[in-house]
């Protein structure tokens, strides 16, 4: 056994490189909990294993529920996020449970978010390894928080196998307001929070914010060689409309336009990294046609023509260089929509729920510049990054 632990740990690293350094390339290996086995392996023998994975639950090329079996760890059940446990479902799909092998695969996407007492029954220890992207409306970190809740009221301990956060080097956004909070963003926190999945887990507990103010007990493996001035590119896209680095880093700009009648890319291959609208013909040149496939069944103006700006060309040190949300896109679209028949914002408070309050959208009504709008972000994030900083675990950015 310890032979091939020492080889399971040569083998696998995770490549990222600071945020300061990214023109001159320099690269450093990481490795996430998961690929730490020797850390966690001796808790989870002669127990009954959940796993909460997805298709990011990697371990290189295997995956950490295989990797587990192999070990002859006992996995009873897994436990799966939005967009299935192979990660191929659209965004806001119902996801059904299936079975894999021996083990029931619980959808926490379907017809509940989160694990029943009857589903824990014959789990000892939950473990959690997902890879998140650091935003509050990505939903990774809300089934996060109901397995731990779930845990706490059933006195189950959970193990977090930490994984880098390719948005972890800045904080940035406006502060979700408690009577906004929705499955797109449960928790008083900015858009960008800038903590590992990990460090959140522990701020969840810290802060008081499950159900009843119950506590789970709670293990992280830590990330080795991590610090938060770094930018990693993940192995695997962590969801299927993000497909690669420059769509992550926009993501934070651009996910604010889902609250809007513009599409953002789906049903292309430059998810969020395109925006455009099939009345703004007569405002520009670039032009690109949604459709129908993995990951967006039904994209937004599907098959028609829209019109709007690339920005798939964008260098990555550009939008890591910036370290902030950029709402000019929003601002100038939304402008571009004033004479035309269709409204600019959907009428479902969806966008409302991306802000985490109603202000931004009077704010945009309103005319109010980027400049203008992000003043009024000043107090609450100084007050989150207070709150922030009793949860890091690993050397922040500068």
């Amino acid at each position: 056994m310890k032979v091939l632990l020492v080889s399971i740990i040569l083998l696998f690293s995770f490549i990222c490189s600071s945020s300061e350094e990214h023109k001159s390339n320099q690269e450093t290996d990481i490795k996430p909990g998961a690929y730490q086995i020797e850390s966690y392996i001796d808790q989870l023998k002669g127990k009954r294993i959940g796993m909460v994975v997805n298709h990011t639950s990697m371990i290189e090329e295997t995956h950490v529920v295989d990797s587990l079996i192999s070990l002859g760890i006992h996995v009873t059940k897994i436990f799966a996020p939005e967009h299935g446990y192979k990660g191929k479902a659209d965004a806001g799909e119902y996801i059904a449970d299936e079975k894999k092998d021996l083990a029931s695969i619980i959808s926490l996407y379907g017809k509940k978010k989160k694990p029943t007492e009857a589903d824990l029954q014959d789990v000892d220890i939950l473990v959690f390894d997902i890879q998140d992207v650091g935003v509050r409306f990505y939903t990774y970190i809300s089934t996060l928080h109901y397995v731990m809740e779930a845990a706490a009221e059933n006195d189950i301990p959970i193990i977090v196998l930490d994984r880098p956060n390719p948005n972890g080097f800045y904080v940035d956004g406006p502060v979700l307001k408690k009577e906004f909070s929705s499955f797109a963003g449960m928790h008083t926190v900015p858009v960008v929070y800038g903590l590992t999945i990990g460090e959140y887990a522990m701020m969840i507990n810290g802060e008081n914010w499950l159900s009843n103010e119950v506590e789970a007990t709670l293990k992280i493996v830590k990330l080795e060689n991590y610090n938060h001035n770094m930018v990693c590119q993940l192995p695997i896209k962590p969801s299927p409309n993000l497909p690669n680095l420059r769509s992550i880093l926009l993501y934070p700009s651009l996910c604010y336009f889902e609250g809007t009648h513009a599409s953002v890319g789906r049903g292309t291959s430059d998810q969020f990294q395109v925006i455009g609208h099939p009345a703004l013909k007569e405002n520009y040149d670039f032009s690109y046609i949604p459709r129908s496939g993995e990951g967006a069944k039904y994209p937004k103006h599907e098959n028609k023509e829209c019109f709007g700006l690339d920005l798939s060309q964008i260098a990555t040190s550009q939008l890591i260089d910036a370290k902030r949300i950029d709402l000019d896109y929003l601002i100038q679209v939304h402008k571009d929509f004033i004479d035309k028949e269709t409204p600019f914002f959907i009428d479902n408070n969806f966008f409302d729920k991306l802000a985490g309050s109603d202000t931004l959208k009077k704010q945009i009504i309103e005319g109010l510049t980027s400049d203008e709008i992000r003043e009024t972000w000043t107090n609450d994030l100084i007050d989150y990054k207070r709150i922030r900083a009793k949860y890091l675990m690993y050397p922040d950015f500068e």
